[in-house]
């Protein structure tokens, strides 16, 4: 049974319930001084507090997507093995499709009705990193009288350490994309679904780190040059867009900035705007300071000139702690003539998914109207 399996959170709900129960039904049982009577107690409150410590880790899993397997918790993860062929001439990075699932909508069992996710593996030309992501395809996509046309793609970023099945399973991407499109909100839109940590488990913050990971150029290079080799994308600027909640949307906002040829929209749900140093992200810059102020976005706001692109920012009145920082970003933002900026700024709503999920439609909303698929 899996970490992220409906079934382990319930049997962990039910062994602390019947731990619980069992303790009150054997303390009277249990009250005496003898050793063997103090270690049953001991043994029991114990194994108690552990069952209700994993139930709770459990849930607040499920409802985060922290970890998307019991080696990826153990930091043990071994599932990166796809071969390239580095033939002579070979353009563009490797794209495979390993498998496909339905979309959670009506008409789920045909592609051409409810639209398909793809289970992918990505390695960079350039970078040769290698990660798996989740491709949504809408419905036109398999409709043969749309056979010939491209489509506008955005990429979907988690947080840190984040999973990719929870933008599929919890926050909903593809069906609320669907339903948008559905309902004649949004164009027909193809979204490519990965987390930003390329490079588990270590959080990069999508720098290109000196010596290691290159995880802005995958982003800006390797990763729309594979998808484009697979899927019908389009190819002219305004094509692409990204996406992201907290990590991911300090990254989004940080491409869109950084790479505006690329990415015409960027949108960061409970962003940050400068790259953290802790134990998760280690020495990013190894002393290079202009590659330190370039992860900064106030620094990169001030300094640079203003990129061509849009921008949405998201935030809450009450338990965001960015809301400040986000007022003030705007401001920024606003004094660049060439930046577009845009926001969702709602009453209430803490740094979860819940939160996110009332942000999606209308983000996706925004993304597919700054976006062309020609």
């Amino acid at each position: 049974m899996g970490l992220t399996s409906d079934t382990v959170l319930a049997l962990a709900v039910l062994s602390g319930v019947v731990l619980f129960v069992g303790t009150v039904w054997l303390w009277p049982w249990l009250a005496r001084r003898s050793p063997r009577a103090v270690c049953g107690r001991v043994g029991l409150l114990l194994a108690t507090q552990l069952a209700l410590f994993a139930a709770v880790g459990l849930a607040a899993n499920q409802a985060f997507g922290f970890y998307a397997s019991w080696a990826d918790l153990f930091g043990r993860e071994t599932g990166q093995g796809v071969v390239v062929d580095h033939t002579a001439g070979e353009s563009g990075g490797l794209l495979e499709v390993v498998g496909t699932r339905r979309v959670q909508a009506a008409g789920a069992a045909r592609p051409e009705v409810a639209g398909q996710v793809q289970r992918i593996e990505v390695v960079g030309r350039t970078t040769h990193i290698a990660t798996p992501a989740y491709v949504y395809l809408p419905p036109e996509y398999f409709q043969p009288r749309h056979r010939a046309r491209t489509f506008p793609a955005a990429v979907v970023l988690t947080g840190y350490p984040g999973t990719a099945e929870a933008l599929v399973d919890k926050l909903h991407y593809p069906r609320t994309a669907l339903d948008l499109a559905r309902d004649g909100r949004m164009q027909p839109m193809i979204l490519v679904m990965l987390r930003p940590t390329v490079a588990p488990p270590r959080d990069t913050e999508c720098v290109d780190v000196p010596g290691g990971p290159q995880t802005e150029t995958f982003f800006a290079e390797d990763l729309p040059e594979a998808v484009l080799s697979h899927y019908r994308v389009g190819r002219k600027p305004g094509s692409w867009g990204v996406v992201g909640d907290s990590t991911g949307g300090y990254c989004s906002l940080k491409l869109a900035m950084h790479h505006p040829g690329v990415y015409a929209a960027g949108a960061g749900l409970s962003a940050y705007y400068d790259a953290p140093s802790d134990p998760t992200t280690g020495d990013l810059f190894h002393g290079d300071e202009e590659l330190r102020n370039r992860a900064d976005l106030w620094w990169y706001l001030k300094h640079m000139p203003a990129p061509d692109t849009s921008l949405l920012v998201t935030s809450s009145k009450a338990g965001e702690s960015n809301y400040k920082d986000t007022l003030e970003f705007i401001e920024r933002v606003k004094a660049k003539k060439r930046t577009r900026i845009s926001s969702i700024i709602l009453e209430s709503g803490g740094h979860n998914f819940n939160t996110w999920r009332r942000e999606i439609p209308a983000t996706l909303q925004w993304l597919g109207g700054r976006l062309s698929g020609r």
